[in-house]
């Protein structure tokens, strides 16, 4: 895949996790906790580790979509995409092994569904993929 590709991707990412972040945020702020959707119910316990994370996302995206310059020759930054890139790759691989052993995943007392790690599985994926493909990248 093309890096111009990965970076089109990656600002699609930032458009649906800001989207995330907005209608969290509102739900929260009219009092719409706690909800079921998809089979999980959440609670308002859940809103700020979700805003967090999507914090952390939208900034890794953004930094892939419109920051970063390639070839990459700082030493810094090709060491702190490996560190991300191992990251995503254990935390894809995790919830691979979640979904091969059928494990169950409960978090604040709400069951996680299959569904949720497979969706897991393709974005720490994509993100581990693009971190090493930048990282690693010669022109």
């Amino acid at each position: 895949m093309k890096h111009h590709a990965l970076r089109e991707a990656s600002k699609v990412g930032v458009g649906l996790v800001a989207a995330d972040l907005i209608s969290t945020l509102l739900l929260a702020g009219t009092g719409f906790f706690p909800f079921t959707i998809f089979g999980i119910t959440w609670e308002s316990a859940v809103v700020w580790p979700v805003v967090v994370l999507d914090l952390i996302l939208i900034a890794i995206l953004s930094h892939y979509a419109w920051n970063m310059r390639l070839p990459i020759e700082s030493p810094r930054e090709k060491t702190l995409l490996l560190a991300v890139g191992t990251v995503f790759l254990i935390v894809a691989f995790l919830h691979l092994v979640r979904v091969a052993f059928g494990w169950d995943l409960i978090v604040a007392n709400t069951g996680i569904p299959e569904w949720v790690s497979w969706l897991g599985v393709l974005i720490a994926g994509y993100l581990s993929y693009a971190s090493f493909h930048f990282a690693l990248h010669k022109h």
